[in-house]
């Protein structure tokens, strides 16, 4: 045979193959990688104060103060249990997802199917669960390091090496959990004078790349700075001075140096600083579709707050009737910016 036209149908049958395995290659002009602007879903009672984006799930997680369980809601809006059997999970609260496991604060307002009256407003602890699995892994419990005291614990945030760090809402602390589970809990910082007050006291929480937190005071529209260097120091807890108040601010989240604020239940704010979180400067404030929002994640770049209906929730642990909680209704909102 010529050898120009075995040539050439060697090259024609490359061609063929290299074709069919493109077609069999999902284009990712095609892979549907967005979320939706706002994305509604159905959850009996679930009342969900959390929220956090599982990679590995491609799903947002949810939390409930009523049943003290987690679920997922996919992109569609389709809600499923995910860890709904851990009797000592009393209330999930604040989330984050850290190397597919799901770290989860355990609190009580009263309100849950599983409150006692030894652990309404006296519950903070730090669990965690494996994704793959949804075994809980590690439970810690915070609320023995200050005993005699009211507990809430509320939200969390890392720093680069794993470690933990979670704010209680009730008792005048931010406690540090290791990465290390064989090391003890431990309060990082106390502030009888800053961070007491009626009602919801310390609640966002975030870490800063240069070492330090930032932390939101839910009753009186404040931020914090508290420096991890030296957290014992007298001036490690410093107020950052900001443009404007940011009244209940609640969860919280810092992405590409910015500050997205859920705050007044019905606003997320979009804050700067120039100076190193000395000050900080309210830039936007997106007031559309937030309906009793608690807190919000990241996903592909884009911030997602969790309409949550916790003003019934309020409501309910004020009146001590847990029974008026019966909302199935919630939805997922974007941010615009």
């Amino acid at each position: 045979m010529n050898k120009q036209l075995v040539r050439k149908q060697g090259w024609m049958a490359l061609i063929l193959v290299a074709g069919l395995a493109a077609c069999n290659t999902p284009d990712p002009e095609l892979i549907d990688t967005t979320f939706p602007d706002r994305i509604a879903f159905t959850a009996n009672r679930q009342y969900p104060e959390g929220i956090a984006y599982a990679p590995t799930l491609d799903k947002f997680l949810v939390s409930s103060l009523t049943q003290g369980k987690i679920g997922t809601v996919d992109r569609n809006g389709v809600y499923t249990d995910l860890i709904n059997t851990d009797t000592q999970l009393i209330a999930a609260v604040g989330m984050k997802v850290r190397n597919g496991l799901l770290y989860v604060c355990n609190g009580d307002l009263g309100v849950s199917d599983k409150s006692t009256a030894t652990s309404a407003m006296k519950t903070a602890g730090l669990f965690v669960y494996d994704l793959s699995t949804g075994q809980n892994v590690r439970r810690v419990n915070l609320a023995t390091l200050l005993p005699t005291a009211n507990h809430y614990a509320n939200d969390i945030a890392f720093d680069s090496q794993g470690n933990a760090f979670v704010t209680d809402s009730f008792a005048p602390v931010i406690y540090r959990i290791p990465a290390d589970a064989n090391q003890s809990a431990s309060i990082l910082v106390r502030k009888d004078s800053l961070f007491s007050g009626q009602n919801f006291n310390l609640n966002g929480i975030v870490y800063h790349p240069s070492n330090f937190l930032i932390v939101g005071k839910a009753n009186e529209g404040k931020l914090f700075k508290v420096d991890l260097t030296n957290p014992s120091s007298n001036t490690a807890v410093v107020p950052i001075t900001l443009s404007a108040p940011l009244a209940g601010c609640d969860g919280m989240l810092l992405y590409n140096n910015e500050l997205y604020v859920v705050h007044e239940r019905t606003k997320m704010a979009r804050v700067t600083s120039s100076d190193g979180w000395k000050t900080a400067t309210v830039v936007r404030i997106d007031a559309s579709g937030y309906e009793d929002a608690t807190t919000n994640t990241e996903v592909n770049g884009s911030i997602y707050a969790l309409n949550a209906r916790i003003s019934e929730v309020s409501a309910a642990a004020t009146a001590k009737n847990p029974s008026s909680l019966t909302a199935s209704a919630y939805s997922i909102k974007k941010f615009q910016p």
